[in-house]
C-alpha cells in the first residue's frame, strides 16, 4: 500500500533540525562535479540484498544515469560501450576486490538510414523493429587477474517509449532476463528510478513539506512529494549464489565473519579520448576509475566538494584519509551553529558513530575488521525478512530498518547490505541526527537522541511497486504518460 509520511505532533527542536538535515541528506543522484557531466558513467545507487525467494543467493544491482525523462527520445538512454561496469566483492576483509564482476556493452544500429529508436512494435530486445540495440557480455575476474566470461551477446531490455511501440513492456522487459551457468541470473536495461526522497522542497532553501509552517521562511503544511516519481536509470543487477561471493566458498552462519563481504561498484573510461572530424570519439591509454559507490549518500553528503572528484577516482582501501569527514561531519556544526535552541544536541566532533557503521561496520552484524573503507557491507548469514514488501512495515519488514524508536529491528535492511524499499534517506538523516532507535541502541550502543530518532524527509516509499522476483526493480516508465507530471 502506498503510504507518504506526515508531520506527527513533535516538538519544535525536531521540526527546525528537521528543515536544516534534509537539504544536505536529499540526494539528487548528482554526487561530483566531474561526473555530473557524464550520466551515463554516473552511479545513482547500488544494492546488496539476501534473496527472499531463493535464500541461497544476493542479490546485486547498479543504477547509473539519472534522472531520466522517460519521452527522451529518440536518441534513448544507453549504456557506454566505452565505459567498463564493474561490481567488485571484498571477502576477506582487506576492503581490495576479490571478485569483480565486469559488465562491457555494445551498441548495435540496424539502420542509420532513419532517425527513429524503433520502426515498429518491440516485443523483446531482439526484435527486428528495433532499431538501436544493445548487448553485453559479463566476465567474472579473480584477485589473481585470472577470468571467466560468465555470458556473451547477452541483451539488454529495450527503452518503455509507449503504448504503440511496446503493448507489453512487462513481457517485453522480461525477456532480457538470462539464467546463467553455476547458479547465476543477470538483467541490464531500463527500470524506475527506486530512489525516493523530496528534492524539491530540500533544494528550496531546506525545507520539508510536512514542516512548511516552521521553515525561515513558512508555507503551509503539505505531504512529501517524491521528486524522482516516474523518472527512470539504467540498471545491471545480477543474482548471485552466496557460494561465489565469500571467502573459502561456502554459506556460513551469521556469526562466522566470512558472512560478511564487502561490496561496491566503480565505473571506468579510457585515459585520453580524441574527438574526429567525422563526428565520432576515438578512446585509447589506461583504464581511469570516474565514479564509485557503496552506501548512499556519502559523497553528496559526508564529502566535501573539494574532494568528491578525488575520493570517486580512489579505491576504497585508502579511505582512511577520508575519515575525518565521518569523525567532524559538517552537518553536525551547521545545525548547532545555525540553530541555537539546538546547540549541543548533536555532537559535531568525535563522531565515531558514524566513522564505525560506515567505514568498518558493526561488530557481531556486519564488520569487515579494521581497514576503514566505504563497503555496502552483506551479512549472507543473516536471511530476509518474512514479509512480502518492507514498504508496509509488517511483520519483520520494515523501511528504517533498526532505526525505530519502538525497538523494532530488521537487520537484513540498510546498513546491512540494502534492498531497493529501505528508506536511506531518512536512515541517513537519523543516523547524522544521532537518532538510531532503541533497536541499534540496544544491540551496539550508538547513541539514540529524541525527538532526532523521529526525523524524515515525508516521502515513504517508491512510486511504483517493486517486483516479486528478480530483477525486483520496478518496471520502466513510459514515456508516452508522463506520470512525473501527476500528484501521487
Amino acid at each position: 500500500m502506498r503510504k507518504t509520511s506526515r508531520a506527527v505532533g513533535a516538538a519544535g527542536s525536531l521540526l527546525l533540525l528537521a528543515t536544516m538535515v534534509a537539504p544536505v541528506l536529499g540526494a539528487s543522484h548528482r554526487e561530483a562535479p566531474l561526473i555530473s557531466n557524464d550520466p551515463a558513467a554516473d552511479h545513482t545507487d547500488v544494492f546488496a540484498w539476501v534473496d527472499g525467494n531463493s535464500p541461497s543467493k544476493v542479490n546485486l544491482a547498479v543504477n547509473v544515469s539519472p534522472m531520466q525523462d522517460p519521452a527522451g527520445g529518440p536518441n534513448f538512454w544507453l549504456f557506454d560501450p566505452k565505459v567498463r561496469y564493474e561490481i567488485k566483492i571484498d571477502n576477506d576483509r582487506d576492503a581490495r576486490a576479490d571478485i569483480t564482476y565486469r559488465f562491457v556493452f555494445k551498441t548495435i544500429v540496424r539502420n542509420q538510414e532513419t532517425f527513429l529508436y524503433n520502426t515498429g512494435r518491440v516485443t523483446g530486445p531482439n526484435d527486428v523493429d528495433l532499431n538501436v540495440r544493445q548487448t553485453y557480455t559479463l566476465t567474472r575476474i579473480y584477485e589473481n587477474g585470472r577470468s571467466r566470461v560468465l555470458g556473451t551477446n547477452l541483451p539488454v531490455g529495450p527503452t518503455n517509449v509507449g503504448p504503440r511501440s511496446n503493448p507489453s513492456y512487462a513481457a517485453t522487459g522480461a525477456r532480457a532476463t538470462r539464467s546463467l551457468d553455476g547458479g547465476f541470473r543477470v538483467f541490464a536495461g531500463q527500470r524506475d528510478d527506486p530512489f525516493f526522497v523530496d528534492l524539491g522542497s530540500i533544494f528550496d532553501l531546506g525545507g520539508l513539506r510536512p514542516f512548511n509552517p516552521l521553515h525561515l521562511i513558512p508555507l503551509d503544511a503539505e505531504p512529501g512529494v517524491d521528486d524522482l516519481q516516474a523518472n527512470n536509470v539504467l540498471t545491471i543487477a545480477l543474482q548471485v549464489p552466496i557460494r561465489h561471493l565469500t571467502k573459502g566458498g561456502k554459506i556460513y552462519a551469521a556469526s562466522n565473519s566470512r558472512a560478511t563481504v564487502g561490496i561496491w561498484a566503480a565505473n571506468y573510461r579510457r585515459s585520453t579520448t580524441v574527438i574526429n572530424s567525422n563526428g565520432t570519439n576515438t578512446t585509447s591509454g589506461a583504464w581511469r576509475q570516474v565514479s564509485r559507490m557503496a552506501n548512499p549518500l556519502i559523497n553528496e553528503v559526508v564529502i566535501p566538494r573539494g574532494d568528491k572528484d578525488y575520493w570517486n577516482r580512489r579505491a576504497p582501501h585508502g579511505d582512511s584519509i577520508f575519515e575525518k569527514y565521518y569523525l567532524k561531519p559538517e552537518l553536525a556544526g551547521l545545525i548547532n551553529y545555525l540553530y541555537p535552541p539546538l546547540m549541543n544536541n548533536i555532537d559535531e566532533t568525535g563522531r565515531g558513530d558514524l566513522s564505525l557503521i560506515l567505514l568498518n561496520g558493526l561488530p557481531n552484524l556486519n564488520s569487515t575488521g579494521s581497514v576503514k573503507a566505504d563497503l555496502l557491507r552483506l551479512n549472507t548469514g543473516i536471511p530476509a525478512c518474512t514479509a512480502d514488501s518492507a514498504e508496509d512495515d509488517e511483520g519483520s519488514c520494515r523501511r528504517l530498518g533498526a532505526f525505530y524508536s519502538d525497538g523494532g529491528a530488521d537487520l537484513a535492511a540498510f546498513p546491512n547490505g540494502r534492498r531497493p524499499s529501505d528508506d536511506v534517506t531518512d536512515i541517513a538523516i537519523r543516523a547524522v541526527a544521532q537518532g538510531y532507535g532503541t533497536a541499534l541502541n540496544g544491540l551496539y550502543g550508538v547513541p539514540n537522541k529524541s525527538p532526532n530518532n523521529q526525523l524524515g524527509d515525508g516521502v515513504g516509499d517508491n512510486d511504483r511497486p517493486f517486483l516479486g522476483s528478480f530483477p525486483y526493480i520496478a518496471l520502466p516508465n513510459s514515456g508516452y504518460r508522463h506520470d512525473h507530471h501527476e500528484p501521487r
